[in-house]
C-alpha cells in the first residue's frame, strides 16, 4: 500500500489532541537537548545572564552590581529559576528545553490558524529542531525566552479581536520586547497591520481602541520592569542600559551589507515566489500576520546591522510555518512513497545530541561524573590547590565566578568581551572611558591573583589588537601558567 511521506507516519492529523502535541513536543526537545544539560557553558551569553541572575538573587538589581546589553526581564528568569532550585545547570536547561516546547505548540496552533493541524504539526517539530540543534543553540539564549513569550502574544493576536486577547496579547509581547530589546520594531510592524486592518474597513474607534488595547499590554509590562528601578531613584540607568546601550552597540558593531544580503535574499524570494505562485494563501489572516511578523524581524535584523547564529531564533519559528505549507504542496513530495531509508535520514539530524551523549557517558567513565568543561573542571582544580578565588579574573570560561562563588572584578567584566566595549561605558557609568583603560585598570590596579584563558587561542577579537598586544605581553611578563586544566590555562601571578 502506497503512502506519501507524512502519512506513513500519522494517519489521521485531525485526532491529534492539544495534550498529545504538547507531550510529543516536550519529549522530542527533552530527549534532543538532555545531553547538554552537563555542560558548563554552551555560549558565552548564557553564561552572562546566570551571572547577572544570581546578583540579582542576591538582592542587586541588574546593571547595579553587574552589567549586561540585555533587558532586565532576561536576568529576572535566569534569576528565578536560581532562587527556586539554586545552582543548577540541569534546572536552568531543563527550563530551556520547556522554553522550546512552548514556542514549537504555538507554532502547531498558529499552523492549525493557518491551514491545518498536519502543517501546524511537522512546523512543530522542525520548530524543536531548529531551535535546539546547529551552533550554540543547545544553551538557554534570550531569544528562546524572547519567542515562548511572542509566540503565543501573536496567537492571541491573529486569532481573536476580543479586547482580553488584545490585551494578554500585547502583555506577552511587552514580556517579549523586555527580554528582547530589537522585537520593538516587530511590534511597529504589527501594530500598524492591526490598525490597518481596521480602518480598511472604517472602522476608525475599533482600530484605535483595539490598537490601544495591545499597545497598553506591551507598556505595562515595560512600566513593571522600571518600577524597581523608579522606587530605588535609578531610573537613568535603566533608560540608558535598556535602550541607549543597545543603540550605542549597533552603532559601533555592523556587519557589512553583503554579509546580511544572502538571508535577505533569501527570506524575500520565498515571500514573492509564494505569493506569485499562489503556494501561500495571503487572503488568509494567519499567514498576513506572520508575513507581517516576519518582515519585522527581518528589518530588526537590519536595524541591528548583525546577525549572529542564534538571532535566527527569532525568525525560525514564524517562517517554517509557511515553509512547510508550501513543502505540502509541492506536487513530487505529495506523491513520494514511503522507504525504510527516509527514517534513517530523520533518526540522522540530531546527530549533535548523539555526540553529546557519547561525550557524557565517556565524561562518567574517567572522572565519575556526567557534568563536564572547563567551566566546572578548572573551579574544581582551583578550589583543590587552593587558590585565590577572591581576586580572580576569568577571560574565558567565566561561568567560573557562579561556580566559585566570586564576582567579575569590574563591572565591564561581566562578560569578558564587554571589556573591549568603550562604546558601551557610558551607559552604565563606568569610571574608565575606554577599553585600554579599563584593562590596565583591572591588570595594573587590581591585579588578579589567578587568571584563567583558553588555551592557545586570542584572548580578545581579532580585531581588538591593541588590547590583545597589550594582555600577551602583561600576562607574558607578570604571571605564570600554573596548570592546564582540559583546553584552559589557570595563571598565577608572579610576587
Amino acid at each position: 500500500m502506497s503512502y506519501t511521506l507524512i502519512n506513513s507516519i500519522f494517519k489521521n492529523y485531525n485526532d491529534l489532541k492539544d495534550r498529545m502535541v504538547i507531550l510529543l513536543i516536550f519529549c522530542l526537545s527533552f530527549i534532543i537537548r538532555l545531553p547538554f544539560f552537563f555542560r558548563d557553558y554552551i555560549d558565552r551569553d548564557e553564561s552572562t545572564f546566570i551571572l547577572m541572575g544570581q546578583s540579582w538573587v542576591e538582592g542587586h538589581l541588574p546593571y547595579t552590581e553587574l552589567w549586561d546589553l540585555k533587558p532586565p526581564l532576561t536576568f529576572l528568569i535566569f534569576g528565578g529559576i536560581i532562587y527556586v532550585f539554586g545552582k543548577s545547570f540541569v534546572a536552568i536547561r531543563v527550563f530551556g528545553a520547556l522554553m522550546v516546547a512552548l514556542t514549537a505548540f504555538f507554532a502547531y496552533k498558529i499552523g492549525q490558524e493557518a491551514h491545518s493541524k498536519k502543517i501546524g504539526f511537522w512546523a512543530a517539530i522542525s520548530t524543536v529542531i531548529m531551535l535546539s540543534l546547529f551552533g550554540s543553540l543547545q544553551g538557554v539564549m534570550s531569544e528562546h525566552i524572547c519567542m515562548a513569550f511572542f509566540m503565543p502574544g501573536l496567537y492571541l493576536l491573529l486569532k481573536s479581536k476580543k479586547p482580553n486577547y488584545l490585551f494578554l496579547s500585547g502583555l506577552l509581547m511587552g514580556m517579549a520586547v523586555m527580554t528582547k530589546i530589537n522585537m520593538a520594531y516587530t511590534l511597529v510592524f504589527l501594530s500598524i497591520f492591526l490598525s490597518y486592518t481596521e480602518m480598511r474597513n472604517r472602522k476608525w474607534a475599533k482600530a484605535l481602541f483595539h490598537t490601544s488595547l495591545f499597545g497598553l499590554g506591551i507598556l505595562l509590562i515595560i512600566i513593571l520592569t522600571l518600577l524597581p528601578y523608579y522606587l530605588q531613584g535609578n531610573t537613568e540607568l535603566w533608560y540608558k542600559s535598556v535602550f541607549r546601550a543597545p543603540l550605542a552597540y549597533i552603532g559601533a558593531r555592523r556587519y557589512m551589507w553583503y554579509e546580511l544580503a544572502p538571508l535577505y535574499i533569501v527570506v524575500v524570494d520565498f515571500l514573492i515566489l509564494t505569493y506569485k505562485k499562489k503556494l501561500l494563501d495571503f487572503k488568509k489572516v494567519p499567514i498576513l500576520y506572520l508575513s507581517v511578523a516576519i518582515l519585522g524581524v527581518m528589518y530588526a535584523f537590519y536595524k541591528g546591522g548583525r546577525i549572529n547564529g542564534h538571532y535566527l531564533i527569532q525568525l525560525h519559528p514564524l517562517l517554517l510555518i509557511l515553509v512547510v505549507i508550501v513543502i505540502s504542496k509541492l506536487q513530487f513530495l505529495k506523491n513520494l512513497q514511503w522507504k525504510p531509508y527516509f527514517l534513517l535520514l530523520i533518526l540522522l539530524i540530531p546527530m549533535e545530541s548523539y555526540l553529546e551523549y557519547i561525550n557524557i557517558l565517556e565524561n562518567k567513565i574517567e572522572r565519575g561524573t556526567f557534568f563536564n568543561g572547563e567551566g566546572i573542571s578548572v573551579p574544581n582544580y582551583i578550589q583543590e590547590n587552593e587558590l585565590d578565588t577572591e581576586n580572580i579574573l576569568f577571560f574565558g570560561y567565566h561561568i567560573g565566578y557562579w561556580v566559585l562563588d566570586t564576582k567579575p572584578p569590574t563591572k565591564a567584566a561581566t562578560h569578558p568581551s564587554n571589556i573591549c566595549r568603550d562604546e558601551l561605558f557610558p551607559f552604565y557609568d563606568n569610571p574608565r572611558k575606554t577599553a585600554m583603560e579599563e584593562l590596565r585598570y583591572i591588570m595594573e590596579t587590581i591585579q588578579p591573583k589567578t587568571v584563567v584563558i583558553r588555551k592557545n587561542r586570542r584572548i580578545f577579537d581579532k580585531k581588538e589588537v591593541e588590547e590583545n598586544e597589550y594582555i600577551n605581553a602583561y600576562l607574558a611578563e607578570h604571571y605564570h601558567v600554573q596548570a592546564t586544566v582540559e583546553k584552559a590555562e589557570i595563571l598565577q601571578r608572579l610576587e
